[in-house]
């Protein structure tokens, strides 16, 4: 049988160039079409669109080592840390002396975003305009750790994260370093609770205040992506411009937070390893690392020790390689979650199996209570929070009280190596002053700052001199301990009366 073409079925009705060339002209409409229908998305939505595709087209890390720099972000810069921030903050760099440390603050992060990702760096404007745009600092935090560790690679940490072991310890040495593109740990591994209304989207997940990633790893990036997805759909949801998007406790969970950064592991896992499932049981009661795809999992210990649920033991463990103290996280007190009036929020439980069940039975029983029983359970609730917050201010004021006297000792141990040795002034002989001072008061005799002026011209030379001396001293002290430290802060020098001459006799 003769062989025909698709278009030699119309010979009476179109020429036989035209026909040849018909495939041609079906495609040129198609473009014509397409370019229409482009012409109502912005040049910058199609970059974003081709930089996505490339982004999903890499299959590998681009560097096969870890980079050795830490990164932490925090509002202020370091010289301006408290002291508490600032301690935590010194033991990264004390305990990995061969790492770069960096500290990313709200006065530097933008200048770092647009530097890199913007046209001369990674050209995603799509980045730069969120983060830019961006009201919600807790959203910005997650953010920018992602595209830190995403840029540059390396170890990121909370500021209230204080590292309690090497990070060349962190990989056990049965793994292959080239083997492995991400390493996190488990932080909350209570699997029983998966169906709770409350708990269950956060009973299982990966810790998200350390990672350690290799730079340019495509897993960092689809997180990135997901964020910048899930905002622009809030933002047209709310039917609002990002900035003003609104987002509650469970909401920044599952965007940026820990929820999110798990479900995009779990989604790498599989892809990586061609799994149709990731089942949480390979993680749970989890003893030893394992490695799935190129993602090492840790033990909860591992970053998330000492949380009084998961197992996860105390920072005594010799698994435990980072320590949280959690002063950083005030984020929920700006984006609420839900809380009963009369029983509070089930969180407060800390997991533990009779507090849940108890929650569960009262606010299940609660609308059925006489408006008197309601009373009494919102009173005695009221007290509850009293008790709480008296206690959590008492428990504030010891922790700065051992922060106080804790330094103090470092700082006279470093002046007692001193050559030759700086004495410090002592604080108990002020506070024995201040009550000399209300003695001499209810005694009706006259307090030495009122001697000050009387005496003031009889005050000698020498005196002038020796007070001068003693600021001179405490400020080569500063300079000295100082130049010992990779994180500064500025100290101001004590307070130091003049010496009153004796009053005549």
């Amino acid at each position: 049988m003769k062989a025909t073409s698709p278009t030699s079925r119309f010979p009476a009705r179109l020429p036989k160039q035209i026909q040849r060339a018909l495939p041609i002209y079906v495609a040129l409409i198609l473009v014509v079409v397409f370019f229409w229908t482009a012409e109502s998305v912005s040049s910058f939505r199609l970059a974003v669109v081709w930089d996505r595709v490339r982004a999903y087209q890499t299959s590998s890390v681009v560097t096969t080592t870890f980079t050795r720099k830490i990164w932490q972000t925090w509002k202020i810069d370091p010289l301006e840390f408290e002291e508490r921030d600032l301690s935590r903050a010194r033991s990264w760099p004390s305990k990995n002396p061969g790492y770069r440390y960096e500290v990313l603050t709200d006065g530097n992060d933008l200048h770092y975003v647009e530097t890199n990702f913007g046209p001369a760096g990674l050209n995603r404007p799509d980045i730069v305009y969120f983060y830019k745009s961006l009201t919600a600092k807790i959203i910005k935090a997650d953010l920018l750790r992602y595209l830190i560790l995403y840029n540059e690679g390396g170890v990121y940490a909370d500021i209230d994260v204080e590292a309690l072991k090497p990070v060349d310890e962190w990989i056990p040495p049965h793994f292959d370093k080239a083997d492995l593109d991400l390493v996190i740990s488990v932080e909350i591994d209570e699997p029983t609770y998966a169906n709770h209304s409350i708990l269950g989207p956060k009973s299982q997940s990966f810790c998200q205040w350390t990672i350690m990633s290799k730079p340019r790893n495509p897993a960092i990036l689809r997180i990135i992506n997901n964020v910048i997805n899930w905002l622009t759909e809030v933002a047209r949801a709310q039917n609002v411009h990002v900035a003003e998007i609104q987002l509650n406790f469970d909401d920044v969970l599952s965007g940026t937070g820990p929820s999110a950064f798990t479900t995009a592991m779990l989604s790498e896992m599989k892809r990586q390893t061609g799994m149709k499932h990731i089942p949480w049981s390979t993680f749970h009661n989890l003893t030893e690392p394992t490695l799935v795809g190129r993602i090492l999992v840790l033990t909860v210990h591992a970053f998330a020790s000492g949380q009084g649920h998961s197992n996860s033991g105390t920072h005594d463990d010799p698994r435990a390689l980072v320590k949280h103290h959690y002063h950083a996280s005030k984020w929920p007190d700006r984006h609420p979650r839900y809380s009963h009036p009369g029983y509070g929020m089930v969180e407060e439980c800390n997991w533990k199996p009779e507090c849940v069940q108890a929650w569960d039975n009262n606010t299940a029983a609660y609308p059925t209570l006489s408006e008197e029983e309601k009373e009494k359970v919102l009173a005695a609730k009221k007290k509850v929070d009293a008790d709480r917050f008296n206690k959590e201010e008492e428990e504030k004021a010891n922790r700065e009280r051992e922060d106080r006297e804790r330094i103090d000792k470092e700082t006279r141990e470093k002046c007692e190596k001193l050559d030759p040795p700086f004495e410090m002034p002592k604080p108990e002989q002020h506070h024995d002053e201040e009550h000399h001072d209300d003695q001499n008061r209810n005694n009706g005799e006259q307090r030495p700052e009122e001697h000050k002026e009387e005496h003031k011209q009889e005050q000698k030379p020498e005196e002038h001199k020796q007070e001068h001396q003693q600021q001179d001293g405490w400020m080569l002290l500063q300079d000295t301990l100082d130049g010992e430290n990779k994180v500064h802060k500025e100290v101001e020098p004590p307070h130091i009366a003049p010496i009153d001459p004796k009053p005549e006799t």
